[in-house]
């Protein structure tokens, strides 16, 4: 049975994250990430995705939609052998840059997931992507001036430090940004 206090807590919690998540100010952001996913799709390019954590599972998840739902080529660096190399090889705070340099053609886009903004392996492959003129898309969350967010040509910010909190938006604003590719949201998949 659901107390007044257990409501009130609720209540507070959702309303909250609504106004943080659904705000229309994020609309722009999620048409420019749309518009940009089109462009990159019709001039035949990628996306490539990575995160740490459940970040990086947020990146596994967003590539395979939308190279399956997106019909746009999408890659993750989430594969164990490669992250274990490039760590190994070339720090880990660098193995992300080493695989946008490996792995990343001119047109490419490179979509970096971290809930702080911080992490440097995010903020060293967002440097690197700039240096090659490629575009930057992050998902971020905490102080709103982190590094991630200002090396972005489109930065999601949600402001929250709970880390389940902004993981969550993160993965709402994506499967949007999906569902504005395909054009509808309930659709059949096969």
């Amino acid at each position: 049975m659901t107390t007044q206090d257990d409501k009130a807590w609720l209540d507070a919690y959702f309303n909250r994250y609504k106004v943080a998540a659904f705000e229309e100010e994020h609309y722009a952001n999620l048409v420019a990430f749309r518009d940009l996913i089109l462009k990159t799709r019709d001039s035949g390019n990628k996306l490539m995705f990575a995160g740490n954590g459940a970040s990086a599972s947020i990146a596994s998840h967003a590539r395979v939609d939308f190279t399956k739902q997106g019909k746009c080529r999408s890659l993750d660096f989430n594969e164990p052998n490669l992250i274990t190399a490039f760590a190994n090889d070339y720090g880990f705070e660098n193995f992300m840059a080493k695989a946008t340099e490996f792995f990343a053609d001119d047109g490419d886009v490179l979509v970096l997931i971290s809930v702080s903004g911080t992490s440097q392996n995010c903020v060293e492959a967002a440097k690197y992507a700039r240096s090659r003129g490629m575009k930057v898309v992050s998902f971020t969350g905490k102080a709103a001036d982190n590094p991630l967010r200002e090396l972005s040509d489109i930065g999601f910010w949600i402001d929250s430090a709970a880390y389940n909190i902004v993981e969550c938006t993160h993965m709402l604003w994506i499967c949007t940004v999906v569902d504005m590719v395909v054009g509808e949201a309930e659709y059949s998949v096969t």
